[in-house]
């Protein structure tokens, strides 16, 4: 009788599968309830001055709302900004490098490159390792892997005792041709741990094991600088669920998209530092493909920037060279443009009388002047309360009450300075807005050879569905959808993503059926490697193991990355990847040389775990009409006007209105522009239709 209760009280517990982001001004949640497929969604205030005490509150307040247990908290997926923040706000860890003696130079060196050549202005960032602690070590390895000088133990335990003199807290240990023989990288670790046991160290060779020593020793050095801020972070939080009895141990999502356990994240920082970014496309494709949109362009809005994204074939696009701050990230991550244009990003007028929007925000503290949390600078989000947009609901789930007063009297001082009425001036901050995200998305879509008008605009954030229609129309976007929730988007990415994992050996040889056994013996490694790091995280099911070239012509300076099919490999196919390396080197720049010399520079592999299955319930389309809230004044541009306020919840499947609208619910507030026709489907998002030659 005991045991029938049992499994009764185990069917009838919930199952609470939890994603959480943190962003610039929020902590975005979204739990589902797997048995019920409820789905709760939460927005909390950040609280930079104590990271992690946001993570409580929004816990404690799903636990009071939404009857959230901890204890039945069965999946836990964070995405952080702790890494990002430690390298921007440039608060990580004191290191030192250690390199071959005569290239003491390299990450200053870097690629010889200004970050814009057009400038007259332009400089380079300072490193994030001094000179005074980067030390040469005598120690030489040939291209080939072979030793020809082993490393100077005793130069080694000098540089060791002026680093520590020096206040270092970690090493980064970074040797010429690592990436063929980390042998000498690997002595020189031990030799550090024997003299220094105080001290974190890197190696570059496994952190990122690539070809190229700026790129490998600065994927390192972004590893060990934000090392222990995000290891006591990840530490702190493990301690915080613990603390609950939440049998769910954490998970973190990565710059790749995908998953890893904390325990990795605590060494693997690097994988980590544009998590944020990345789940929110992931959670956007996944949305797309239930949606069926199969070509779509991201924008995620939040308080200090807008990030894009392209999803094509209902997939996110992955490459390297991301920045992190000023520095380039080298190793895979999810494709996302970003530019300092948020709900709090700051208006002002410069020296030249000239009105500028960003990339300064006012962030969660104090925030945008409306939050009445001590903001008085106007903001985009005080622009949108000017124009009437803004301020006719409870925002971030009841947290915030919008001061139309303060908004009033921000935005009223700078058109003073301006001498222009106070809603032309809430005016020309969006427009400006919009115009400097217009510029970022054309310069995309140049990249990508894509032509937008084929797309679907989805905005999420909290900024997102405020300025994305306006975007769409000024691009020439018909289609616009936004999801139920917008707000937690990148939160519910954590939550459909898989275990991902890449890895990478070069080979830097010819193309050839000579070569092939090698790239084969190559790929093997790397998949036994891959389904090691799928069963450390916890993964015992199928794997799915992706595989890929970087080729590129003999002369050529930098190469492009290949699909490479597995059978290829199995029928000898040299062939087969030859020829799928001249289209696509013609897909991207419109040429290929069938005669050409191919070379094989780096072989990838990604490991793919896939994730819970979630599926969100459909709802029947219901042909009743979208009744308006109410109606409001709302300055559109060139006068006021009067529109309709809808409220989310009561709109159905099946309900259409026509913009000038806007739609207000818990997490954001949806502007619909004129020449726009609103309507519902079956999974509750809300879809735009602008009319052929809509554009203001």
């Amino acid at each position: 009788m005991d045991g029938v209760i049992a499994a009764n009280d185990a069917r009838n517990r919930a199952d609470w599968k939890v994603g959480v982001d943190i962003g610039g001004t929020f902590i975005d949640f979204c739990a589902l309830e797997a048995r019920s497929g409820r789905i709760a969604s939460l927005k909390v205030l950040t609280t930079p001055e104590d990271p992690g005490a946001e993570l409580m509150t929004g816990l404690n307040l799903l636990a009071e709302r939404e009857g959230l247990d901890p204890k039945q908290m069965t999946r836990f997926v964070h995405g952080t900004t702790v890494g990002i923040n430690t390298i921007i706000q440039r608060k990580g860890a004191r290191l030192a490098l250690f390199t071959n003696a005569g290239f003491e130079d390299v990450i200053e060196l870097a690629r010889l490159r200004m970050p814009d050549m057009y400038s007259l202005f332009c400089s380079r960032p300072d490193p994030l390792i001094s000179r005074d602690m980067v030390f040469g070590i005598p120690a030489r390895m040939r291209a080939d892997g072979s030793e020809s000088r082993a490393p100077d133990l005793a130069a080694v335990e000098r540089a060791v005792a002026l680093a520590k003199a020096n206040g270092a807290q970690g090493i980064i240990v970074a040797f010429l041709h690592s990436w063929r023989n980390a042998a000498q990288e690997a002595s020189v670790k031990a030799a550090v741990a024997r003299l220094a046991p105080d001290l974190f160290v890197f190696c570059s060779a496994e952190v990122w094991p690539v070809i190229r020593e700026y790129e490998r020793s600065s994927t390192a050095i972004l590893n060990g600088y934000v090392h222990p801020r995000v290891s006591g972070y990840l530490t702190a939080l493990e301690g915080r669920l613990e603390g609950l009895g939440a049998p769910a141990r954490p998970m973190l999502t990565k710059s790749n998209g995908g998953l890893m356990n904390a325990a990795e994240g605590k060494h693997a920082c690097v994988n980590m530092l544009l998590s944020g970014t990345a789940s929110g496309v992931i959670g956007a494709s996944w949305l797309a493909r239930q949606a069926g949109q199969d070509r779509v362009l991201t924008l995620d809005i939040g308080g200090t920037s807008a990030d894009f994204a392209l999803i094509i074939d209902g997939e996110p696009q992955f490459g390297t060279g991301e920045l992190i701050g000023e520095f380039p990230l080298h190793i895979p991550s999810v494709s996302v443009s970003s530019i300092g244009i948020g709900g709090g990003s700051i208006a002002s007028v410069d020296a030249q009388g000239v009105l500028r929007v960003g990339p300064e925000s006012a962030g969660s503290t104090p925030g945008p002047a409306c939050y009445g949390r001590g903001g008085e600078r106007p903001t985009v989000t005080d622009a949108m309360v000017v124009c009437g947009w803004l301020g006719h609901s409870e925002m971030a789930y009841g947290q915030l009450q919008i001061d139309t007063g303060l908004a009033h009297r921000a935005v009223g001082d700078l058109a003073a300075r301006l001498g222009r009425p106070i809603e032309q001036t809430a005016q020309a901050i969006l427009d400006i807005a919009v115009s400097e995200m217009f510029v970022e998305v054309e310069k995309l879509a140049s990249r990508a050879g894509v032509d937008l008008r084929d797309f679907t605009l989805m905005p999420f954030g909290g900024g997102g569905p405020m300025l994305g229609a306006f975007l769409a129309r000024e691009l020439g976007m018909r289609h616009v959808m936004a999801p139920r929730r917008p707000g937690v988007v990148s939160a519910l990415g954590g939550l459909v993503a898989d275990l991902r994992g890449d890895f990478i050996r070069t080979i830097f040889s010819p193309l050839s059926a000579v070569s092939l056994a090698g790239i084969c013996e190559a790929f093997e490694a790397l998949a036994c490697e891959g389904r090691d790091w799928l069963a450390a995280q916890g993964h015992d099911a199928a794997a799915e193991l992706n595989l890929s070239c970087d080729m590129r012509y003999v002369g050529q300076s930098y190469e492009i990355e290949v699909v490479v099919a597995p059978e290829w490999l199995a029928d000898g196919g040299a062939a087969a990847i030859a020829q799928a390396f001249h289209l696509t080197h013609e897909r991207l720049y419109d040429f290929q040389d069938p005669d050409g010399e191919i070379e094989l520079v780096n072989v990838r592999l990604s490991a793919i775990g896939a994730g819970p299955k979630l599926s969100f319930p459909e709802v029947d389309v219901i042909d009743a009409p979208a009744v308006p809230a109410r109606r409001l004044a709302v300055y559109t541009g060139l006068s006021v006007e009067t529109i309709d306020l809808h409220d989310r919840q009561a709109l159905l499947p099946g309900g259409m209105f026509h913009g000038p609208a806007v739609v207000v619910q818990e997490d954001t507030t949806f502007v619909i522009p004129a020449g726009a026709q609103a309507s519902v489907d079956r999974h509750l998002n809300l879809l735009l239709t602008f009319g052929e030659g809509t554009h203001v």
